[in-house]
């Protein structure tokens, strides 16, 4: 998948630096998304001082290499989607708010990566939700 963007002046995520500043652009949107948002200031009243750095850690880890990211984030959804079930439509917010902060802030073979990714990440989360509430 390749990401468009109108500029050729955007750099692609080289550093830890890089993914700050994805990871710091996106929880911007998704907290106050109307969509999503809720997961992150009511359902699990997200602490992001604490939250924002294993992120940092785990993209990261999944795209540069540096194997900081020690948890397991699927074990985790399902236990929100417990208190607040998720559905399709919220995978697809979450993935499209992603791809429209990598477009405004990146483009390369690394932020294709992030985009890549984070579709297999939304689709495996959606599916095992999916599997664990029984519908």
């Amino acid at each position: 998948m390749r990401l468009k963007t109108n500029s050729s002046v955007l750099k692609d995520i080289e550093t830890r630096k890089d993914i700050e500043l994805l990871v710091d652009a996106f929880y911007k949107r998704v907290i106050t998304d109307d969509v999503i948002g809720i997961f992150f200031t009511k359902v699990m009243q997200l602490n992001l001082d604490k939250h924002i750095p294993i992120m940092y850690d785990f993209w990261d880890s999944l795209l540069l290499g540096s194997m900081k990211y020690k948890g397991n984030p699927m074990v985790k959804h399902i236990a929100l989607s417990k208190k607040e079930p998720m559905h399709p439509k919220h995978f697809s917010r979450w993935l499209a708010l992603w791809e429209t902060t990598l477009l405004e802030n990146f483009s390369g073979k690394k932020a294709d990566e992030a985009l890549q990714r984070a579709t297999e990440i939304a689709e495996l989360m959606k599916f095992k939700i999916e599997q664990e509430n029984g519908y």
